[in-house]
């Protein structure tokens, strides 16, 4: 069982907190979490320290930035795929500095109708935080994302032959 949990910023410069009274209620502590989108430009994640004070596993529940897929630029350029492609790894090395983290699920697989997403040129009635485009064409952070993935798998076989 699980939900997303409140989080709010702590007493230390670029603290993030997460509190909830439903967390005693689940087993599993999910967040959505869009530090370096909605809140800060994306080296914030470099700076945020992370306060989770329960012994539980920890999943992202959402994250993630948006691009228009074939829309190219500096990394400092919101909705290029460089953009979306550095928060994702920024995002991913600090989920993985929280010692209960165990997962997270991107903010979406793919861009998706959103009427009420209207920035010319860019959204045109689109969410542009897929990590797959309109057209099926996968974009930058779709492999930031792959190979993270991967490299847990990697990880988590090399500690289950440590084990035998």
């Amino acid at each position: 069982i699980s939900a997303a949990l409140e989080v709010h910023g702590g007493k230390k410069p670029n603290e993030k907190v997460v509190e909830d009274f439903f967390a005693d209620y689940v087993d599993i502590v999910n967040f959505n979490e869009y530090v370096g989108w909605y809140d800060g430009m994306p080296e914030k994640c470099d700076r945020v320290e992370w306060t989770i004070n329960y012994d539980k596993p920890v999943m992202i529940s959402e994250f993630g930035a948006g691009a228009l897929q074939g829309h190219h630029g500096d990394v400092n350029a919101r909705f290029t795929e460089e953009h979306q492609a550095d928060l994702y790894k920024r995002t991913l090395k600090m989920l993985s500095k929280i010692p209960q983290f165990r997962g997270v699920s991107p903010w979406i697989l793919y861009d998706f109708r959103s009427p009420k997403r209207v920035l010319p040129g860019i959204q045109d009635g689109w969410n542009r935080k897929g990590v797959i485009g309109q057209n099926g064409t996968k974009k930058q952070a779709f492999f930031i994302l792959r190979d993270f993935y991967l490299q847990k798998e990697a990880e988590y076989n090399q500690q289950s032959k440590t084990k035998k």
